[in-house]
C-alpha cells in the first residue's frame, strides 16, 4: 500500500464528511470506546459495529443516500463510500490514523453488468507500526469480511483478469468521485445500478 501523505496527522483530520465532532458520533464513541481497551480491541469493535449495525443501502433496497459520518449514523444506513466515512470519524475521534482505500469491482457477477468502486478503509495500528485494510461493507451470503491484522480478510476477492483492480493509495479524505456520487443523486437505488463511477 501507498500512503498519500507520510505525515499520519493527515489522517486525523476531521472534515465534512468525516465530521466525528457531531454529537452522535461522540456518544457512540463514548459507549463502543473505554480507556482500559488496546488500540487492537478499539479497531475491532468500530469495524464491527459500523460492518454489522449500519446496513448497506442496497441490502436493504432503501432509497435514502447517506454521505456524512453523521447522516450515516443518524440513519444506520449508507452505501460503502457513506460507511468508510463513519468508520474514519469513529477511529479518528479516538486518535487512530484511517484513510480512504478503493477497488474497481463488477457491479455484479459478469463484466457485462458493469463495473463500480467499491470503498473501504486503511487503518495505521501504532501498536503493530503498520497499515491495515478494513472493509465495513456489511456480511451477507457470498459476502464475508472479518478484521485481520496479519491476511487480509476483505469483502470482495479481486479478479484481475475480469477487469477488476487494488488501487494501492491510502488517500487522506474520500476521493471527490464517490462523494460527488453521494450528493448528486437523489435516489439510493438507481444511483447503484446506474450512477456509481466506474474509476478513479
Amino acid at each position: 500500500m501507498i500512503c498519500e501523505s507520510e505525515q499520519l496527522g493527515h489522517y486525523l483530520v476531521e472534515t465534512e464528511e468525516v465530521d466525528f465532532s457531531d454529537q452522535a458520533i461522540a456518544t457512540l464513541a463514548d459507549r463502543l470506546f473505554h480507556t482500559s481497551q488496546s488500540e487492537l480491541e478499539k479497531v475491532k469493535k468500530g469495524f464491527e459495529y459500523i460492518r454489522d449495525e449500519i446496513a448497506h443501502s442496497w441490502d436493504i433496497q432503501s432509497r435514502r443516500i447517506t454521505c456524512s459520518a453523521s447522516e450515516v449514523l443518524t440513519h444506520k444506513e449508507g452505501i460503502c463510500y457513506a460507511k468508510s466515512n463513519l468508520l474514519a470519524a469513529l477511529l479518528r475521534r479516538e486518535g487512530i490514523p484511517a484513510g480512504f482505500c478503493y477497488q474497481r469491482l463488477m457491479l455484479f457477477d459478469t463484466p457485462e453488468k458493469g463495473y463500480c468502486i467499491h470503498a473501504l478503509n486503511g487503518v495505521y495500528l501504532t501498536s503493530m507500526k503498520k497499515w491495515i485494510r478494513l472493509d465495513a461493507r456489511g456480511n451477507k451470503e457470498g459476502v464475508t469480511a472479518e478484521f485481520s491484522v496479519d491476511k487480509e480478510k476483505l469483502a470482495f476477492p479481486v479478479q484481475m483478469e475480469q477487469g477488476e483492480k487494488d488501487y494501492l493509495v491510502i488517500y487522506t479524505a474520500p476521493h471527490p468521485k464517490t462523494i460527488a456520487v453521494l450528493k448528486d443523486n437523489e435516489d439510493a437505488l438507481e444511483m447503484y445500478l446506474n450512477r456509481l463511477t466506474e474509476d478513479l
